[in-house]
């Protein structure tokens, strides 16, 4: 194995790898290409949590009828969970240097890794789409509110959109592709800028909303008491946060390829989840009890608070900023995965720029404008590719840690030798399917059944229970060839 310059950035040249399964993109990260401090990281996650439907969400979960406090507390044990176990799943894409498809090979197969890259594409596709929508929508404020004569170009419809509608649709999926398609650096770069420039304008608004109300909004019951155990709402409460970053949890390792060492990903992951989140969300608080005083409602969305202020110069920087907080959070969450599982496809003929491309252009079949408009649509969407997501991660976690013990053999990532350690059945691991499927059916069931009622807040448990049971079943399954997988790592 050497060093392979010529990619940027650089990477590992296995010797011996089959093409099928290698390219500069999906190659391990060479030493002098991990460039990613603990700093990268932290605004990766600020670009993550402050976007639109962030702050959306961090509002949302102070409506459960909880106190403050108990919100607070569900908050902390949520996100504090999501940090540990983001570490889980950045810490092999760190050790070895590789995207998420493939560490899928571990424990799918060097084939069957395509089927859950193509799991978490499919989502970050959709979300793409939807995300470059909700940021044409400010771009749409923005021409009005500049130039007033373009209100007559959002009179007519053109396939569900309006003239003015599509060219800002337009302008945001053409200004984000020029950007993303520069690489891991750039992108790097863009959202080392994104996440603080977010926070800069939520804490103006809520020094001018204080400024409005003085510290007596923070003191509001923003909803009715909630009905039964507070207890179990705040565990409802803190799986809906596990819940919110169930994609990033398969393909977190994308990013955590690029990190110096384990100390700056774990220090990043800490500022980035626990600190972070907790901070924006007493931002979102204050701003949205203050808002019940100032406009006599609670409004969650950002965009309408900068509006109902009146001011063109807010409009135009508040429109400003959501654009770029919602360009960061669809690099973030929605564009690298893609990306490199469209890649993982076909690694001959297509890289990590051209599975951008694919993914972009993907991203405006969806529709998206008609997609939000269909709140069954998207709950369903949710329901169906969250339960999905949960048994990949579970699966992932059991197999690296319980039966490869963190022992893999680099070359055989790449490799399509039946003599390889992950080639199981012609490239396939059946039983890494079997336990996906089990899973996935069992985690399905109970979004059904939760978003029918039969169990209450069921859905906010699917990816939980398909995570448990996805990697348990595994475990079961795989558990006999522990020991010749830690026989094989410690030869490497």
């Amino acid at each position: 194995m050497s060093s392979h310059q010529h990619a940027t950035p650089p990477v590992l040249l296995v010797t011996g790898a089959h093409p099928q399964l290698y390219s500069a993109d999906l190659a391990p990260t060479a030493p002098e290409g991990r460039t990613w401090g603990a700093f990268s990281l932290f605004a990766m996650w600020m670009s993550d949590v402050h976007s639109v439907g962030g702050y959306t969400f961090a509002a949302s979960l102070f409506f459960l009828g909880l106190t403050g406090w108990e919100v607070l507390i569900a908050m902390i044990v949520g996100i504090t969970a999501v940090y540990f176990l983001m570490n889980l799943i950045g810490k092999p894409s760190l050790k070895y240097g590789v995207p998420f498809p493939v560490v899928a090979r571990m424990s799918f197969g060097v084939m069957g890794a395509n089927l859950a890259a193509v799991l978490r594409g499919i989502v970050g596709i959709v979300w793409y789409g939807v995300q470059t929508y909700f940021a044409s929508k400010a771009v749409q404020a923005l021409a009005i509110t500049l130039v007033p004569s373009t209100v007559e170009l959002t009179r007519n419809d053109i396939f569900g959109l309006s003239t003015l509608g599509w060219l800002s649709f337009l302008f945001m999926w053409v200004f984000q592709l020029l950007i993303f398609l520069r690489g891991m650096e750039s992108i790097r770069k863009f959202i080392d800028f994104c996440g603080p420039v977010v926070y800069v304008v939520m804490f103006a608004l809520a020094i001018w909303i204080l400024s409005q109300t003085g510290f007596s909004s923070l003191s509001l019951q923003l909803a009715p008491p909630a009905e039964g155990s507070s207890l179990s709402h705040m565990a409802n409460a803190s799986m809906l946060i596990v819940a919110y970053f169930a994609a990033l949890l398969l393909n977190f390792g994308d990013f955590s390829r690029f990190s110096r060492d384990e100390k700056a990903m774990k220090i990043g992951n800490f500022l980035g989840l626990p600190v972070n989140f907790i901070v924006f969300s007493i931002i979102v608080v204050i701003v949205t009890a203050g808002t019940v005083q100032v406009f006599g409602e609670a409004i969650l969305d950002p965009v309408a608070i900068v509006e109902r202020i009146n001011n063109p110069w807010i409009v135009v920087l508040g429109s400003i900023t959501f654009i770029v907080a919602t360009m960061g959070i669809n690099i973030v969450a929605n564009f690298v995965s893609p990306a490199y599982d469209i890649a993982n496809l076909f690694p001959e003929k297509i890289n990590f720029r051209m599975g951008g491309l694919i993914t972009s252009i993907l991203s405006v079949l969806v529709c998206p404008w008609l997609f939000v408009s269909s709140p069954q649509a998207i709950t369903i969407f949710v329901s169906i590719f969250g339960a999905v997501l949960g048994p990949i991660f579970g699966i992932m976690i059991a197999d690296y840690y319980l039966v490869k013990k963190q022992n893999v053999v680099l070359e055989d990532l790449y490799t399509m030798s039946p003599e390889g350690s992950l080639y199981f059945e012609r490239g396939w691991n059946s039983r890494a399917l079997l336990a996906l499927a089990i899973a996935s059916v069992m985690s399905i069931g109970l979004s059904v059944l939760g978003a029918t009622q039969y169990i209450r807040n069921g859905g906010d448990w699917g990816w939980l229970l398909g995570a448990v049971i996805g990697g348990g079943v595994h475990y079961l399954l795989m558990r006999n060839e522990r020991v010749a997988a830690a026989a094989l790592g410690a030869k490497a």
